[in-house]
């Protein structure tokens, strides 16, 4: 089944959990060094790394939480919580520079060639709000065409971060120190409310509650 308004909530859920604008001056200071055309790989395979990863979690992730015995509905309500509490460091400015202290860990720990893997991929892109998004997302998207729908969904997703990689510095430039944080504030409100509605569905879920 075919719903639009449900796939364009689960790719807003899924851009502003990536965040893109975000995540492009820390891609610049990770890459520092590095010509257009090393910048370009490094981006390409994190971007794919982090496909695979979330892909594998849209499709198996309530399998896993079957096995160890969570319901969908409690998972709705932690992931929801969770995505609340990234919602609230993006508004306070205080996501930009955990990500910030991640990647200068990993340029000063790990050799360069490395840093598509650890710390882009992991956890800079496909992270832990990134990942409970997806697996809530799952499910919300039981058939086999509907998880179809939602793999071109994050497909889609990463191919607008990858842009946003490759052109970092021209987004750096253009929205400067205010204009990252006027979206990044924006952005979180808008993250705050789909965790509250990931929260409230998971309460009806849970408890069984008829609306």
């Amino acid at each position: 089944m075919f719903d639009l308004d449900f796939l364009i909530n689960a790719l807003t859920t899924l851009l502003v959990t990536l965040d893109p604008p975000g995540l492009a001056p820390i891609f610049l200071s990770l890459t520092v060094g590095l010509n257009r055309q090393e910048r370009f790989q490094v981006a390409t395979r994190g971007s794919l790394i982090a496909f695979f990863i979330l892909a594998a979690f849209a499709l198996f992730g309530d399998g896993i939480l079957g096995l160890l015995g969570i319901s969908i509905g409690a998972f709705r309500i932690a992931g929801g919580l969770l995505l609340f509490w990234i919602s609230f460091e993006m508004i306070f400015e205080r996501r930009q520079e955990r990500k910030e202290k991640t990647g200068e860990t990993a340029v000063t720990k790990d050799h360069i060639h490395n840093i598509a893997v650890f710390p882009l991929a992991l956890p800079l892109i496909a992270g832990p709000g990134a990942i409970s998004a997806t697996i809530l997302l799952g499910s919300s998207f039981p058939s086999a065409i509907e998880r179809v729908q939602l793999l071109v969904v994050i497909a889609a997703s990463m191919a607008l971060l990858f842009l946003a990689l490759v052109i970092a510095d021209r987004i750096d430039r253009f929205l400067g120190v205010t204009g990252r944080a006027i979206l990044t504030r924006l952005l979180g409100v808008i993250l705050a409310a789909l965790a509250v509605q990931f929260v409230v569905d998971g309460v009806r879920s849970a408890f069984q509650i008829q609306v």
